[in-house]
């Protein structure tokens, strides 16, 4: 045990898994932080040993896939844990973002550690929708065509730079090189910022589900913690199992079984469903540069809320007003998601419209509101 206090990186480990105080009172709601970093160790060995049979070239694309998943050994079984652990990595990442919401870990003095999460979150969908492209079917193509298609829309230099990131006047083998060399880099500056993000986060220790500071009432994160994050471990574990020995394909699409045709567009061209909300936003714009504007602001609109949230009090959990709020926030999130899904039409876009201004309706003006009122509302009392 000695050890583990006097050696430079023992004593380091030590420092953060081992004697790091945290709160009594935490939930298991504290637990994504260990779950995302399963996901993305899992998703760095499995991606390391994919590329060393991944051929990144728009003729031979497809066919490397094919042949990881039918000659090489465990193939199948790499490609679909690297594939699904990208959703649950998803899933599990938007829970997390949840919980900030509800329990103010946006508020002083985190306000730097949830603009690094921000930054991770947009790493993580960068690197998603590039490794997307990568196996190369019918739905990687087009997804590729149309959404670096949006590039287009910066006034003037729009179209040379959708041309220098194609790589050529279409998506063909310069942009599947430059996107298989990007989603690999990407990952390992991915794995640099939770880094800095687990930093930030040592720096002031965890929240806690009253709001309040926990100096006083703190426990080793070992074995009282640890215990707690094996649990949903396991859990995650055991779903990840579950689609892979089950329905390894019911997160993705079926089109992307289909090799890349350009003169063949399929009737819906949509990425992944951890994507579909921030599509839906984009196409309920008509206007393609707002559009693109509204996409990305949804995302970064996230960093303004430790300045939108003006409320003396920590957190949704003593303020029922935001709890009502931020429900509803969730609700629409879900449902852009699955409209983000269906096909461009009425009535999807006038809901699509709806929901998306009551989506930044939400932060910039309903939540500012709500914190003046309860603001006010104290004063009176």
């Amino acid at each position: 045990m000695r050890l583990l206090k006097t050696h430079s990186l023992a004593g380091l480990l030590n420092s953060y898994m081992i004697d790091s105080p945290q709160p009594s009172n935490i939930s298991y709601a504290w637990n994504g932080g260990s779950l995302l970093g399963l996901c993305l160790i899992t998703q760095l060995a499995t991606g390391i040993f994919l590329a060393m049979h991944y051929v990144a070239t728009a003729d031979l694309a497809f066919i490397s896939v094919e042949s990881i998943m039918r000659d090489v050994t465990a193939g199948w079984m790499i490609r679909y844990v690297h594939a699904n652990t990208a959703s649950l990595f998803f899933a599990v990442i938007y829970l997390h973002v949840a919980r900030g919401f509800w329990y103010g870990s946006y508020r002083a003095p985190r306000t730097l550690l949830w603009n690094i999460g921000v930054i991770i979150l947009i790493l993580l969908m960068g690197t998603a929708f590039m490794g997307y492209v990568l196996p190369y079917g019918q739905m990687s193509h087009w997804g590729a065509t149309v959404i670096i298609n949006l590039v287009s829309a910066i006034p003037w230099i729009g179209n040379d730079i959708k041309e220098w990131i194609w790589g050529a006047y279409s998506v063909s083998s310069p942009t599947v090189t430059r996107f298989f060399t990007l989603h690999y880099t990407l990952a390992f500056i991915l794995a640099a910022f939770a880094a800095v993000h687990l930093i930030a986060l040592h720096e002031h220790g965890s929240g806690n589900p009253l709001g309040l500071t926990s100096n006083s009432d703190r426990l080793p994160m070992h074995p009282y913690f640890t215990i707690k994050d094996s649990v949903t471990i396991v859990a995650l574990l055991l779903i990840t199992v579950l689609l892979i020995a089950f329905i390894p394909n019911a997160l993705g699409h079926s089109d992307n079984y289909i090799k890349a045709n350009a003169m063949s567009t399929p009737l819906s061209i949509v990425p992944e469903w951890y994507l579909l909300s921030f599509y839906a936003i984009l196409r309920s714009i008509p206007n393609k540069i707002f559009g693109v504007i509204g996409m990305l602001g949804a995302i970064l609109v996230l960093m303004a809320l430790p300045i939108l949230d003006l409320g003396r009090f920590r957190g949704a959990q003593h303020r029922p007003f935001l709890k009502a709020t931020l429900i509803t926030l969730a609700g629409s999130f879900i449902i852009l998601l699955v409209l983000g899904g269906h096909h461009v039409e009425n009535p999807f876009i006038v809901l699509g419209q709806i929901t998306s201004a009551y989506y930044f309706g939400v932060f910039l003006i309903i939540i500012p509101f709500i914190s003046l009122l309860e603001n006010t509302l104290l004063d009176i009392k």
